[in-house]
């Protein structure tokens, strides 16, 4: 049986990303995420991998892009407002169809905004991390141990799609301490092969005459190619799609969140259940892409209502539940934004109001 250990959310994510055979990291310190890459200053020594502080987060994200290229597995991280200057070495890597992992721990906006935790990165993630339309799949934690199992994860998907994938997480699961079982590591010679699986498109050494990979059409007319053979992928997606549907069956009211505030959002339900009241929620493990049936699906002739949980003002992960739902029950919204913590009790007080209107 697996060892359980006792680990912060960050240094979790550092250490999953290790046993996944990331060998390469580049990142730059910002709050609440400096125990990522500090936990990497120290262990990628220990496994034969190479760590940069890069001189800002934009130098970050094209070392991890250059460091790609090569087929090694590559990962960075950042917080929000080091996230926003991630977006053209993102976008770029989603024309070159580089397999690159990165993740932001969000905390307040917009602007430098606070150094507490937020959820007000969604629409940025799930809708436009960068310029040109492109896509990625969005895994969103809301444990240490989810935080291990999706990052480690995230290098498969990476590299079976050949696309961007982003951990979506905050402060609050990236600076909390919690029982995890770690994976198992990967052998060097596992990350040979992954390495060697990408050798026909990587920009390292040729032999003398052997044309080295260009991926025709990056630039000019031959973009609209690329854009799609992009659009063909994302349409595959559907079977990636990851939600959980916490006490549904007979829930008369419907709590939507995500992360952190789904995690208090259950802790609420469990009491309201106690009362008597038929509560549930549906939670996006992966924010993108998006469980539109989840909603779509829903009984409607039941469930009176949705209440709409996030830490965000205004709200995001709205614009996606409203999408599926298309105005057929109430929708409200129990919210916090900049660096401000949801409670118990807020989620509870909310919960209740939408009990008096709709029950």
């Amino acid at each position: 049986m697996s060892e359980r250990v006792f680990m912060k959310g960050c240094e979790a994510i550092a250490e999953a990303a290790t046993r996944a055979g990331c060998r390469f990291f580049a990142g730059y310190p910002i709050t609440p995420q400096n125990e990522i890459p500090e936990y990497f200053a120290r262990r990628m020594p220990e496994v034969g991998g190479t760590f940069v502080q890069a001189e800002s987060e934009v130098a970050s994200v094209n070392m991890l892009y250059g460091a790609a290229s090569t087929g090694i597995r590559a990962m960075s991280s950042s917080s929000s407002t080091g996230i926003s200057l991630y977006s053209e070495g993102i976008s770029y890597s989603a024309s070159a169809r580089l397999p690159i992992v990165y993740v932001n721990v969000q905390r307040g906006g917009p602007g430098i905004g606070a150094i507490q935790p937020s959820q007000q990165d969604y629409m940025q993630a799930t809708k436009a991390s960068g310029n040109g339309g492109f896509r990625m799949i969005v895994l969103a934690p809301s444990t240490v141990q989810e935080c291990v199992d999706m990052v480690y994860e995230s290098f498969d998907l990476a590299e079976r799609d050949h696309n961007p994938v982003l951990i979506l997480t905050d402060g609050v699961v990236g600076t909390m301490m919690e029982p995890v079982v770690l994976p198992p590591m990967k052998s060097d010679e596992e990350i040979q092969k992954l390495r060697d699986a990408f050798k026909y498109r990587a920009i390292i050494g040729h032999p003398l005459g052997e044309a080295a990979y260009c991926r025709p059409g990056s630039v000019g007319s031959g973009q609209e190619q690329v854009n799609i053979e992009a659009d063909k992928l994302y349409k595959t997606w559907d079977k990636d799609v990851r939600v959980e549907e916490y006490l549904t069956e007979d829930a008369e009211i419907i709590i939507a969140a995500y992360g952190i505030s789904a995690r208090i959002c259950r802790a609420v339900i469990k009491q309201l259940r106690a009362q008597g009241y038929k509560i549930g929620m549906i939670r996006p493990i992966r924010v993108s892409p998006f469980p539109y049936e989840a909603f779509s699906n829903i009984d409607f002739d039941r469930v009176k209502g949705i209440l709409n949980v996030e830490m965000s003002i205004p709200a995001q992960m709205r614009w996606d539940v409203d999408y599926a739902v298309q105005g057929r029950c109430p929708i409200r919204e129990c919210l916090r934004s900049g660096g401000q913590l949801l409670t118990n009790e807020q989620v509870m007080k909310a919960a209740q109001e939408m009990i008096k209107e709709v029950l």
